[in-house]
């Protein structure tokens, strides 16, 4: 039997919550399948870490990592730290510690929720968002100096390396090519920022003559929030510097019907670490503790989990149970209009899957 090592680390706020829902059904995942075993390790690293420790997790923490085949992310972030202290101590140090470059944001619509975009003619959404995940405007390069002086300098630096977008855009332009409709945009601002944006579009245009099956275009990035509403049947598949990516896949989540839905993948393509897999909803104090949080981003990032291991169909009998019950109102949780708890809903997920007649 096929055993893998899983890091299971909840963070803060709803995240212990959705993953502890996420490893059960992942555990039934594994039972219902027969032919492999997940083998769960807790990590309590996260912004209770920190109030004992004074760091986010402890030194070589990504290292530690290492002998995982998969992380189960929850979330970080809590309000009495500053923002940059827990993403920069925890997912930041582990997305690049173990270069895992490529951040993967599918949507759709789901069964049985409505999206805000249902009067747009044709299809509503089918997409999938490749976030480069390593440099950009998260690379972290910047300072300050002359603190609380009149002439107080703060400067972050959107760094770029050609190796680094070279193999985001074949990444994507791969995946592209692995869907249907073999169509890629690729999302830009060089209108504005004429260096390393600049060069992003033309290692896009290079990129593009491997691909010569791949249909793209080009995008900026404010045009395409508003191609994204009002003519969503026109985009498949989204590549996008750190930060672009990271705000237009919140925009995704919410056309598709909640941000509670929505999974994420943090890929090493070439797996020579660990790929990390979170929902990306984020910490949601106001509801933590409350039994409410929506467990589906989870269960779908679980999904990409499996995937990504290679048991693609215990993955997809995820999928079908998922689809199962989001199609019931009376499962869907308070961010889709309904009452629901984070227990009915994995316990109904989890019910799906070992009623499963595939």
């Amino acid at each position: 039997m096929r055993t893998y090592k899983i890091a299971a680390m909840g963070g803060d706020g709803i995240g212990p919550e959705v993953v502890d829902a996420g490893v059960e059904a992942l555990r039934v995942c594994a039972e219902r399948d027969g032919g492999f075993a997940l083998d769960f390790e807790n990590f309590d690293w996260g912004s209770d870490y920190y109030r004992k420790h004074g760091v986010m997790m402890p030194a070589g923490g990504a290292e530690l990592l290492r002998g995982c085949d998969a992380i189960l992310f929850g979330a970080v972030g809590a309000p009495d730290i500053p923002d940059h202290i827990t993403l920069w101590g925890l997912r930041l140090e582990i997305c690049q510690g173990l270069d895992q470059y490529a951040n993967v944001r599918p949507t759709r619509i789901l069964p049985g929720i409505t999206s805000p975009l249902r009067h747009v003619s044709g299809p509503e959404l089918d997409w999938v968002i490749v976030r480069e995940n390593s440099e950009g405007e998260y690379a972290g390069v910047g300072g300050r100096v002359h603190r609380g002086m009149a002439s107080e300098v703060a400067t972050d630096v959107s760094m770029m390396t050609r190796h680094g977008v070279e193999r985001i855009m074949r990444f994507a332009f791969a995946l592209a090519r692995s869907r249907p409709r073999k169509l890629l945009t690729v999302v830009t601002k060089s209108n504005a920022q004429r260096h390393a944006m600049v060069m992003w579009d033309e290692i896009a245009v290079e990129t593009a003559r491997e691909f010569p099956d791949v249909t793209w275009d080009k995008m900026l990035v404010d045009a395409m929030t508003m191609r994204m509403v009002m003519k969503p049947q026109s985009i498949d598949t989204i590549v996008a510097t750190n930060l672009h990516a990271d705000i237009l896949s919140d925009l995704a989540a919410a056309l598709a019907g909640s941000i509670g839905i929505a999974p994420t993948a943090n890929l090493n393509p070439e797996r020579t670490a660990p790929s990390m897999f979170e929902p990306i909803h984020g910490s949601a104090f106001d509801i933590a503790g409350k039994g409410i949080a929506n467990p589906v981003g989870t269960f779908w990032t679980g999904v990409m989990l499996l995937d990504h291991l290679g048991e693609k169909p215990a993955a997809a009998r995820l999928m079908r149970a998922i689809e199962r019950v989001t199609a019931d109102p009376a499962l869907h949780t308070p961010d889709l209009g309904g009452r629901a708890t984070t227990k009915e809903v994995t316990a109904a997920v989890c019910e799906a899957l070992r009623r499963a007649n595939d």
